[in-house]
């Protein structure tokens, strides 16, 4: 399993890991075993986005070091892994050329389950185990609509943030049944990402489906902070005398 490299090998120490000496095609070949979705497209939207930096050759070809693989493997990893949008990236890679700690980086020992499961779905009975859930609530998820399991009844792995949250809050009392709020809210919020980004996915350019992606990854981030945030202040209301 991909893990976001350490700052040695993410930025380079050695002067060697600078020298470039791939081309943009050899960087893409490099990549695609452990990400098979990137494309050229995507790295030189990377690119324009500040989050690397290959050298030109004089006919203006892209020459790629090792440091520029691993700072576009941090990326890739960091987007899919942990759906972090490129902004909150940007401040890591600088924080770690800085010599920094990542901001926000949780202690080891506080990064949650041990070793998080790889495979793509899990049955009924371990995805409960693995999200902290009863099989009654486990059902009652699926029931109001928080989780969709597919047609074998098997929950995929990228759920199990949802049922995490919804154990979390079962523990608190709050059931199931009652986060239907926030499955109505979610899905009104992404209806209107929606309208904003479809017209750009539906394009036939890859690179402007490129930047659609990354600007739906953004909304969907800001739209999370909107909400957290909006819900914190009213939860302050309650508290002033």
């Amino acid at each position: 399993m991909t893990v976001v490299p350490s700052r040695a090998s993410a930025v380079g120490d050695a002067d060697d890991r600078h020298t470039p000496r791939l081309t943009i095609g050899e960087v893409l070949t490099v990549l695609r075993e452990d990400f098979p979705d990137v494309t050229i497209s995507k790295i030189r939207y990377l690119e324009s986005e500040d989050l690397v930096h290959p050298q030109r050759t004089p006919s203006g070809y892209r020459k790629f070091s090792a440091a520029d693989v691993d700072r576009l493997r941090y990326v890739l990893v960091a987007q899919r892994d942990h759906y972090l949008p490129l902004r909150v990236i940007k401040e890591h890679l600088d924080a770690l050329d800085r010599g920094e700690p990542l901001p926000g980086a949780p202690p080891q020992a506080a990064a949650g389950p041990a070793q998080e499961p790889e495979a793509g779905s899990l049955a009924p009975e371990q995805f409960a185990r693995a999200a902290g859930l009863e099989p009654g609530q486990l059902a009652d998820c699926v029931q109001f609509g928080l989780l969709a399991p597919d047609v074998d009844g098997w929950h995929p792995v990228a759920d199990l943030p949802i049922a995490r949250a919804a154990a979390g809050l079962a523990r608190h009392g709050i059931e199931p049944r009652h986060l239907r709020v926030y499955q109505n809210g979610a899905e009104r919020a992404a209806g209107l990402v929606e309208q904003l980004v479809a017209p750009v996915l539906r394009a036939r350019s890859e690179e402007a489906r490129t930047r659609a992606t990354e600007k739906l990854r953004e909304l969907a981030a800001l739209s999370a902070q909107l909400h957290g945030a909006l819900l914190e202040a009213r939860l302050r209301d309650l508290l002033r005398p």
